[in-house]
């Protein structure tokens, strides 16, 4: 049984990488799936999430063609990781961080808030990160807009109890996702692992079988598809049913926090 067949579904920075994997599965379950995202790939809708009037028009076009949004997956986000000594460099990232991770998850609630208010049901599922846990050197920028989203998904649950179900996703380091690219300084991803980084420097491209296979206690690095159907497992549960705050990790990795 499918809890999600013949809901609505929009999932932002659903053209590529994670927010394509979720759409994807969520189509397989039976939704109705919408992308946002500034490409038009996927058949996505191609809207800024930083843009607030432009969130709002695009949910609202999804509500009058399709009668009711029931899932916003508030996905979009970059990871320009880097140190205070590469602000004049990372300045600029820095800033588009703060309008994609934070103030595009309140505009994807905004979004949806009145018309899930009036049905009286709905799902905001907002994607944070281990780093929003706490404030890790070389991803303070990174980290803060991630606890932002912690705080905003708890407020938000707390003010629509009863009414709108409310995840938060934490997820660990997921290569393949497409987040790397956004990286300013790639010795700024280290400090994650902080007293194991010397052991897990050596890791990347030097695992052993177990270390690969995903029913071994040492699997270190899960994929963008387990992931992703993890979000979806979340997702798919009965109304009455929240998982509200989950962290998904490799059994196995190296990463401290």
């Amino acid at each position: 049984m499918s809890y999600v067949e013949g809901k609505v579904a929009v999932v932002t920075g659903g053209a590529s990488g994670f927010g394509k994997l979720v759409s994807e599965m969520l189509r397989e379950r039976g939704a109705t799936v919408v992308g946002f995202d500034i490409t038009a790939d996927n058949g996505c809708r191609v809207v800024d999430v930083t843009d607030g009037p432009a969130m709002l028009a695009a949910v609202d076009e999804v509500v009058a063609r399709h009668g009711r949004v029931d899932i916003m997956v508030n996905n979009a986000g970059i990871m320009p990781l880097a140190f205070f000594a590469d602000h004049a460099q990372a300045a600029d990232a820095w800033d588009r961080c703060i309008d994609i991770n934070f103030k595009g998850v309140v505009h994807g609630i905004s979004a949806v808030y009145d018309h899930m208010i009036r049905q009286g049901s709905g799902h905001v599922v907002n994607i944070a990160s281990i780093y929003g846990n706490y404030g890790v050197a070389g991803a303070a920028v990174y980290s803060a807009t991630k606890m932002a989203v912690m705080a905003v998904s708890n407020a938000l649950r707390v003010e629509t109890q009863g009414q709108i179900k409310v995840t938060v996703v934490r997820p660990t380091g997921v290569p393949g996702t497409g987040l790397a690219n956004s990286i300013v300084n790639f010795e700024a991803a280290m400090p994650l692992a902080a007293h194991n980084v010397e052991r897990m420097t050596g890791r990347f491209g030097n695992l052993d079988d177990e270390q690969r296979d995903p029913e071994s206690v040492r699997y270190w690095s899960i994929t963008p598809e387990e992931l992703a159907a993890q979000v979806v497992y979340c997702i798919d549960q009965p109304a009455g049913i929240t998982i509200s705050d989950i962290t998904v990790r490799a059994t196995g990795e190296d990463y401290a926090y």
